[in-house]
């Protein structure tokens, strides 16, 4: 918004030419993260009084870690400061033209609008578990759904128009078109190394991503401070090949493919890292407020969605290994009960207990060893992702 409206100003008066700083997308970006970030700061504590007001307190469950008993009422779904930010932010700052950064707005808040009944109703119905496994999973694919259809012609289209026709186009041709290379799926650390999807292949694979980030990252809010960092990180780190495919010159650079318009997502990035910050300095441990699956969900699958756009898929699974580890812990630790339920009678487990920091904590570590020594594994994995512009 105020990208145009600089330039309607500077259509009226020339004379005005520091107003050109608006058309760089790193301004933009740097205003985007410090817009978020004193938003965060100015409106946290007053979210978390309404949300104490409301008695939107956490409930904690009853066999989960003892130590975790006294955090019950905490409140909860302070998600929606992040998103708060993030969106007011987003608007301000980035070119409302860009098709991509609508996606992704989309996406995160659809994902933040099923977490905020999760977390109602598990306030008002006072039910831990919240909305049924199933309910939730059907809303998140209709959404992660018409992300994956849309981004997969919208790859090689730059306008909203041109994307229906391609997908009109697609549809009478007996589902037969084919998309540019630059939807393969990349091989990082090798030049030349790509996968073909497909159009079914590449819906297939951005929905797997949209969604599974999403469980994925909602599954890792556990602990004080543990999930947003981590977010702050990956999202900072996918804003930069953002920026870096959005450039004709770096992409080319670099052997990335070029997607005009991906490098307006830096904006969306610099505010989720700002907005993220923000809520940070109020859920650090102990925490004053909670995430909630308002939050977790929508983060995640916004995560899921840049990647998707800059063709980073294989690298978010790496710089989000900590995401990655948590849900394949769950999945594990309930696969292998149920297994030798059936078999030997009695439920046995791998893990101490799901998800994989709760293991730690059992193992003796204090809840804030686990989270700084997670920040510091994310850390480790970003930069390796990071090194894969150059080691190709």
């Amino acid at each position: 918004m105020l990208l145009s409206l600089a330039q309607w100003l500077q259509g009226l008066y020339p004379d005005l030419g520091f107003l050109r700083v608006f058309q760089y997308i790193t301004f933009r970006a740097v205003m985007a993260a410090m817009t978020a970030l004193l938003i965060g700061l100015a409106f946290g504590p007053w979210v978390i009084r309404r949300l104490t007001e409301m008695k939107i307190g956490q409930p904690v469950r009853a066999y989960g870690v003892q130590a975790h008993l006294a955090k019950t009422g905490t409140p909860t779904m302070g998600g929606v400061l992040v998103l708060i930010g993030i969106g007011v932010s987003t608007l301000l700052w980035f070119d409302w033209s860009n098709r991509f950064v609508w996606v992704v707005m989309l996406v995160t808040m659809g994902f933040g609008a099923i977490g905020w009944v999760d977390d109602w109703r598990k306030v008002v119905d006072k039910n831990p578990e919240g909305m049924a496994s199933r309910e939730k999973f059907l809303w998140q694919s209709l959404i992660g759904l018409f992300a994956a259809i849309y981004l997969a012609f919208s790859v090689s289209e730059t306008s909203f128009l041109g994307v229906v026709q391609l997908f009109i186009r697609w549809v009478s041709s007996g589902f037969s078109t084919e998309l540019p290379p630059k939807a393969d799926l990349l091989i990082p650390f090798f030049k030349t190394i790509s996968m073909p999807l497909g159009v079914w292949g590449f819906v297939a694979l951005a929905f797997f991503v949209i969604v599974g980030t999403s469980n994925a990252v909602n599954f890792t809010d556990g602990l004080d401070g543990l999930a947003i960092m981590p977010v702050v990180m990956v999202g900072s780190a996918l804003g930069l090949f953002a920026y870096l495919t959005g450039s004709s010159v770096f992409s080319k650079y670099l052997l990335l493919p070029y997607i005009p318009g991906s490098g307006e997502l830096l904006i969306f990035c610099a505010a989720m890292a700002g907005a993220g910050l923000a809520f940070l300095w109020f859920n650090a441990h102990p925490a004053q407020v909670f995430m909630g699956d308002v939050g977790a969900l929508a983060l995640g699958g916004g995560l899921g969605t840049l990647a998707v756009i800059t063709r980073q898929e294989i690298l978010l699974g790496i710089m989000g290994g900590i995401f990655v580890a948590e849900v394949l812990s769950v999945m594990i630790q309930v696969s292998w009960f149920k297994f030798t339920k059936k078999k030997f009678g009695t439920g046995r487990r791998i893990f101490r207990m799901a998800p994989l920091h709760h293991h730690f904590e059992k193992g003796g570590w204090k809840e804030t060893q686990v989270v700084i020594r997670f920040w510091i594994i994310t850390m480790l994995l970003c930069l390796i992702g990071l090194a894969s512009l150059k080691l190709r």
